[in-house]
């Protein structure tokens, strides 16, 4: 078997951003992914970007003009046979269209249908444009990133597209495909960023419930607010990560760098960090990066050199687990988790022609 998804069949509406990304990640675990593009969107240009756009591998493509009624029958028919939808238009769009959910579920009732917004299906924002950095505000999520007295800082578009748009509605069409290969009935998944990423608060919410968050930004154990867990400027002008949390490993970041005196030993004392910054990352430019790894790297310290995109692939670690792989050229991140028992194919860029035929039956090799 190739990935623990082999045998099913999703039919993916082109969008950008987290949709493309959920589809990537049922593809990458053996699901045959076919995304349907509007033959006005597959020029030259679009098509030379999307052979290097990593987010669209493992795919088949197919050209359907949604506008015209030989297209929406082109893509009903596929969809017939499919297992699941992903969608990523406002509310409404689909059904204007005559593919809403009300219509392929009549034809296809154990169809999984995904669809991914900003703010949802419903709510007063639900209409409304947005993108990643509007979602996470909403959230509360955007408010905690930053350093103190700062304003927030994004942390591009991990935490709304990706880590609580795309990844959850993947958890999500898989959970929904498990409920209907069991009884045979599909259903709609509604997945908001607003939601996902409010989620990927979990912890913090717990954390602050219990007294041990404050309501604002770099004054806290894990956003910068603590000497030993933040980065560093180097000598060469690198930078090192630092997360030394457990008193057992802030013991070896003591003895690695010299933290002598009775201020550093209360590590957890809140009133002490603002003053211990400032000293620690004066002993860190002492050395370069390479100098700090040597001394720190493997160690229960719960360090690392922060390393550039460039850099990351060629890292002895991810080397040996081939973390990144390239293909035609392209690197990029392998898919992820792996499994004893149905291990994951290599990914595939798409070689740049769609299908053309009305008809689709499947033995077409995603590209």
């Amino acid at each position: 078997m190739a990935g623990p998804l082999t045998g099913l069949r999703i039919v993916e509406f082109a969008g950008i951003g987290p949709a493309p990304f959920a589809a990537m990640m049922l593809a990458d675990h053996g699901a045959e992914v076919i995304r349907i593009e509007r033959p006005e969107d597959l020029t030259e240009q679009a098509i030379a970007i999307r052979r290097r756009d990593v987010t669209l591998r493992s795919r088949t493509f197919v050209a359907a003009d949604l506008k015209t009624e030989a297209g929406r029958d082109r893509v009903q028919e596929l969809i017939a046979d499919a297992d699941g939808v992903i969608e990523g238009f406002r509310p409404g769009v689909m059904e204007r269209l005559g593919l809403g959910p009300a219509e392929l579920l009549a034809r296809n009732p154990r169809l999984v249908y995904g669809r991914m917004t900003g703010w949802g299906q419903t709510g007063p924002y639900a209409q409304a444009a947005g993108h990643d950095i509007n979602y996470i505000a909403l959230s509360g999520a955007l408010h905690a990133f930053g350093r103190a007295g700062e304003k927030p800082t994004p942390p591009i578009n991990m935490v709304g597209d990706f880590g609580g748009g795309a990844m959850m509605l993947a958890f999500g069409m898989v959970s929904a495909l498990y409920h209907a290969r069991a009884t045979g009935e599909g259903q709609v998944i509604d997945c908001a960023m607003t939601d996902g990423s409010a989620l990927l608060m979990s912890a913090i919410w717990s954390m602050m419930a219990v007294g041990m968050w404050r309501d604002e930004r770099g004054v806290n154990l894990l956003d910068t607010g603590a000497h030993f867990y933040d980065t560093y400027e180097t000598a060469d002008g690198g930078f090192i990560a630092l997360g030394s949390i457990e008193p057992k490993f802030y013991a070896l970041l003591r003895a690695a760098a010299g933290l002598t005196g009775e201020e550093w030993d209360d590590h957890f004392d809140a009133t002490r960090w603002a003053a211990l910054k400032p000293r620690l990352a004066a002993i860190i430019r002492t050395r370069t990066r390479d100098e700090w790894t040597t001394a720190m790297a493997g160690t229960d310290i719960c360090f690392a050199p922060v390393l550039s995109m460039r850099e990351a692939p060629l890292h002895p670690h991810n080397a040996t687990r081939e973390t990144f792989v390239e293909i035609d050229g392209v690197m990029q991140p392998a898919p992820a988790p792996r499994y004893s028992a149905t291990p994951l194919p290599r990914p595939r860029m798409w070689d740049g022609v769609p299908r053309t035929g009305m008809a689709f039956d499947g033995a077409a090799t995603p590209g």
